[in-house]
């Protein structure tokens, strides 16, 4: 592999792994609290790319300029968020008390209801996103790299670094780290949990929102079933590092986009979604507890 290739598919790697971490935060932080493996959250980032792609076509005048991509993007999470909090409230929160199956059961029906709701809405077609991003940047030992390629990964790693910081800085983030350590005892004393929970969903879906709006108008295109893929991977990149670790899921997303990429670069195309199923087959034979994460003895 020549150094100007290496370059370009490291750049491509960085891009879909930053994807991959920004949707499994989701998983980890849901997981990290109330021990559920939510599967509909794949679906949440494919929601994310139609709401966003709906707000850039209704903003005719100002849709293809920056202004108006900013917007989309705002508006994308702020709304996921709040489709996540709904998700909590109608089909997660009357079964936390239920057997984990009937609420992995459920997760399951959710994700089928958005994919099915979003293609009754838009229709099975693939859409076109009304923006097309600039194609300008500068060469690197031979490798042509884009200022949207650098953009992307920049507001990756920001968006991480500031969930990061609100995780362990802010009331709101010490609440959801106790609450991931003992729910009763936060309850006794005082912490309001459905809220906190609640929240978490709204911050989870965001960052898969943020997530669905890059991809989207980077490839261009979207489609209803968009998020089942992706969803999986990202399942996959929380459990490479560690399911229920907020920095596993950062790290993991990196790494599986890093293996997916040259990995497939090896292999050929065709391996590529089958690439990421080996590997977490491999590491839950080999640690599975994945690269951050640690052992739990539950109590009796």
């Amino acid at each position: 592999m020549t150094t100007d290739l290496f370059i370009q598919q490291l750049i491509n790697a960085l891009i879909i792994g930053s994807f991959y971490s920004l949707i499994a935060l989701g998983y980890s932080m849901v997981y990290g609290i109330i021990k559920l493996l939510n599967f509909a959250h794949g679906d949440v980032f494919m929601a994310g790319a139609f709401v966003g792609y709906t707000v850039l076509a209704k903003l005719t005048g100002v849709g293809g300029s920056v202004l108006g991509l900013v917007a989309a993007f705002v508006i994308s999470m702020i709304v996921t968020g709040f489709l996540g909090m709904g998700i909590e409230r109608i089909a997660y929160r009357p079964l936390l008390k239920a057997p984990k199956l009937s609420i992995l059961i459920t997760a399951v029906g959710m994700s089928l209801v958005l994919e099915n709701g979003v293609m009754a809405a838009f229709g099975s077609k693939p859409h076109i996103m009304p923006i097309t991003l600039p194609t300008a940047g500068f060469q690197l030992l031979g490798a042509q790299i884009t200022y949207t390629q650098i953009g992307i990964i920049t507001i990756s790693l920001l968006l991480m670094v500031g969930l990061q910081l609100f995780i362990h800085k802010t009331i709101y983030g010490k609440a959801m780290r106790a609450i991931a350590l003992d729910q009763t005892a936060c309850s006794l004393m005082g912490i309001n949990v459905r809220r906190v929970i609640a929240l978490t969903f709204f911050v989870g879906s965001s960052l898969a929102a943020s997530a669905g709006m890059m991809n989207a108008t980077y490839y261009g295109t979207i489609t209803f079933m968009m998020g089942f893929i992706f969803g999986l991977k990202a399942f996959t990149a929380a459990v490479i590092g560690g399911i229920g670790s907020i920095p596993g899921a950062m790290l993991g997303g990196l790494v599986l986009g890093l293996l997916e990429t040259f990995g497939t670069y090896a292999l050929g195309s065709e391996w590529k979604d089958v690439f990421a199923f080996i590997i977490l087959i491999l590491l839950l034979v080999l640690k599975p507890t994945g690269m951050l994460g640690k052992k739990v003895t539950e109590r009796m």
